[in-house]
């Protein structure tokens, strides 16, 4: 009986051990940026992926970056265009097809592949390098850090959502955004800042790791950040119940 307790402890020790590690496994290509970006400036001719959509990489991405995701149609022809041996670097609007990708190439004989945590909002969002299309910005406002600032300084609530049209977690902040406006009206300025139209004022910020981002300025200082969705209007609500 002794034996068989022994022998069942073992066991249950070896399956928690086997599902730690499967889970390390799972996520341990997930990377932050500063060892994404470490791990690329180490590489004489690094191979970056942007798993994005044609359009949004057309619009902007990391620099030296192909595009391709496991939905394209030269998907095949751009994996035997890398080299197995050396590591690839992966990204998209968050860490949704980066990891997907990421998982496809490293069960088909790649040596290394990293996604990188936040995408291309991590990445533009604390200044590293990156191309802007200036053709499609040309017609469209953009937004500087000048200005950005000057609008804080000016209105004493401000509420700014900073994201993509292409994030599907943005979407949803919009309609809330809606309420919130109709609520305060002219107590709350809201500002959108979406990377389509201004990557440079994101950028400039250095301080943006995901979409969407949300940060609500009362005086001229920082009240809450939120990385995501949330409660976002029950936090709106009370922080400005408490400034009345």
């Amino acid at each position: 009986m002794k034996n068989s307790n022994i022998k069942n402890s073992i066991t249950a020790l070896i399956l928690l051990f086997t599902i730690v590690s499967f889970a390390q496994d799972k996520s341990s290509n997930i990377i932050s940026l500063d060892v994404f970006y470490s791990k690329i400036k180490s590489q004489k001719n690094p191979q970056i992926i942007d798993a994005r959509g044609a359009e949004e990489f057309a619009l902007n991405h990391i620099n030296g970056a192909v595009n391709f995701n496991l939905q394209s149609e030269n998907y095949a022809k751009s994996v035997a265009a890398l080299d197995k041996s050396k590591p690839v670097f992966i990204y998209s609007i968050g860490a949704g097809r980066s990891v997907t990708l990421e998982k496809e190439l490293l069960k088909n004989g790649f040596k290394e592949a990293y996604s990188l945590e936040g995408g291309i909002a991590n990445w533009i969002g604390n200044g590293k390098p990156f191309y802007a299309n200036p053709d499609s910005y040309r017609d469209k406002s953009k937004l500087s850090l000048a200005e950005y600032n000057k609008i804080i300084a000016d209105n004493n609530s401000v509420l700014v959502d900073i994201g993509s049209k292409y994030c599907g977690a943005c979407k949803k902040v919009k309609p809330v955004l809606e309420t919130i406006k109709a609520q305060y009206g002219e107590n709350l300025k809201i500002v959108e800042i979406d990377l389509e139209e201004n990557p440079q004022v994101i950028a400039d910020l250095k301080s943006i790791k995901v979409f969407p981002t949300l940060i609500l300025y009362q005086k001229g200082k920082i009240v809450f950040k939120k990385e995501g969705l949330g409660d976002l209007k029950k936090d709106v609500d009370r922080v400005l119940a408490q400034s009345n």
